[in-house]
């Protein structure tokens, strides 16, 4: 029987894997005369200095509502993706740190405003100064209507008055990773969109996420050469503070053409090839248009072995503190783990982070959103490598988030073997536990296209940012890694082939 043609995602996804035999031929150096710079700049535009309104308002600041309005979204947007250090280095060229992780400190995303009209903000396209926390107003016309028709008329747009685009500039990152930069790059905008859920909670906003949108359009609102950088998510904020915008969770993701019949795609010119695959280029957000998702397709526990020793994951939730105060500290604060000194964690602690990571709707009480938005989480699978974990024996673990337990599929202390497909990186080995994000990705093409490579990334690295901020709350150390050799991740954890493996979380305790 001959082999039927696979998508160009599931192509992609198979000349971007890492291979042991592969890896070292085709290592290059890095141009370093040519290294991207991580910050956007405009010749011309108005600009709104953030960086007043970081600090405490007076109570007659506290009354003008253009003022509170500036304080709520110079806190937001510093909290999703601000600069939270910077530290000098050898070559006199600064190194910067953000809250939101990026992988090899490149910052491929940008974030640009567009304000249908506020009493802080007139209408206009804005973007996101992050070196020195400011807006920058480069477009001063209406841009709502544009805006509405390239998301196919979403309804949250017709109660919002201002939205978030996030945008990748693809040099910043494939001058490290070449085509694989892809996947790094929305992993990314997880880690971005996973600050901006929880910094709206800080400051009465919602984050509305649509993933699909009418891709020339919105490159073309915002001025971009699609080529070089392109608009990945939009995000409506509803205003909580405003009782016509408390708004029900709406339909995130819609699905794009499979494209099965491509050329020989050059290496070096993949990445560009495939994102323009991945585009949307007519409504199919079906009949009945966009839908509320006030009942959200439920996550199904994939594997059950019949006798599998089960270990329960329920925990008391983490305590934020007031006012979320511990929540904010955390995202400004939170670095990459650089290495581990190779003790355990306990199991309390790993059931901590797996809570907060998995079960938003335990944090109701404290102020956070219960039911925050994904793509679509039924599509991605957990398991958890354990080399040193207090309560739980060696080997891996299915984490079955709906029965809130670790399933062990394998006994084994897997240390040399994570060392080595973590492409020699030492967290592998000294990590106490690793979280593996999976997808079968036949099945998610199936559902949602090519596209959907987009939405497995952004939902694994959301994730991510949130295990990220439960383990340095918890004095634990975390680093993410996009870097490893795919399939013989499979092997190891002894999961099947069709699982894609889509982001590695390591957790331990710092050196």
């Amino acid at each position: 029987m001959p082999d039927l043609p696979i998508s160009i995602a599931q192509h992609y996804h198979d000349r971007t894997k890492y291979d042991p035999d592969t890896l070292a031929a085709k290592a290059r150096k890095l141009d370093w005369e040519n290294q991207p710079i991580p910050f956007k700049e405009y010749k011309i535009g108005k600009t709104i200095d953030l960086k007043p309104y970081l600090k405490k308002l007076s109570e007659q600041e506290r009354q003008d509502r253009e003022i509170l309005g500036l304080k709520r979204l110079s806190r937001l947007l510093f909290c999703t993706y601000g600069l939270t250090a910077k530290v000098p280095t050898s070559t006199g060229n600064p190194l910067y740190f953000r809250a939101a992780p990026s992988a090899g400190g490149l910052y491929p995303a940008e974030v640009y405003l567009i304000s249908q009209g506020t009493p802080f903000l007139p209408p206009g396209l804005y973007n996101y100064q992050t070196k020195t926390h400011s807006l920058i107003r480069f477009w001063d016309a209406d841009a709502w209507p544009t805006l509405k028709g390239s998301c196919f008329w979403h309804p949250v747009l017709e109660s919002t008055r201002l939205a978030i685009a996030t945008t990748a500039v693809f040099y910043r990152s494939a001058w490290r990773y070449e085509d694989r930069a892809y996947r790094r790059i929305f992993l990314d905008t997880g880690h971005l969109l996973g600050n901006l859920e929880l910094a709206s909670a800080l400051t009465d906003y919602r984050p509305h996420a649509i993933g699909g949108f009418l891709d020339a359009s919105l490159n073309k609102l915002f001025y971009l050469d699609p080529d070089r950088e392109a608009v990945l998510t939009v995000i409506p904020l509803a205003d909580l503070l405003a009782v016509d915008q408390n708004l029900p969770p709406y339909r995130t993701a819609l699905p794009s053409a499979t494209q099965t019949t491509y050329p020989e795609v050059a290496d070096g010119d993949l990445l560009t090839y495939f994102h323009h695959a991945t585009e949307i280029d007519t409504d199919t957000s079906g009949t009945g248009g966009w839908t509320r998702d006030s009942e959200p397709e439920e996550r199904e526990d994939k594997y059950n072995l019949p006798f599998c020793s089960k270990v329960s994951t329920r925990t008391p939730p983490i305590d934020w503190g007031e006012n979320l105060q511990g929540l904010e500290n955390t995202i400004l604060r939170r670095r990459s783990t650089r290495s581990y000194n190779g003790a355990s964690i306990t199991l309390e602690e790993l059931n901590a982070i797996l809570d907060f990571t998995y079960h938003p709707q335990h944090y109701l009480y404290q102020g956070l959103d219960g039911q925050p938005d994904f793509f679509d989480l039924t599509l991605l699978e957990t398991f958890v490598a354990v080399s040193s974990v207090e309560g739980l024996d060696e080997g891996c673990y299915y984490y079955a988030p709906k029965a809130e337990e670790l399933r062990q599929v394998r006994f084994k202390n897997f240390r040399r073997e994570l060392h080595f497909l973590c492409l020699g990186q030492d967290l592998g080995r000294d990590a106490a536990a690793l979280v593996f994000h999976t997808a079968d990705l036949k099945k998610a093409i199936a559902k949602y296209g090519d596209r959907v490579y987009r939405y497995l990334h952004m939902d694994a690295g959301h994730l991510g940012q949130r295990l990220n901020l439960a383990a340095i709350y918890m004095g634990l150390g975390v680093s993410g890694i996009g870097g490893f050799f795919d399939d013989r991740v499979n092997e190891v954890l002894g999961i099947p082939e069709d699982e894609a493996v889509i982001y590695i979380t390591t957790l331990g305790r710092p050196r």
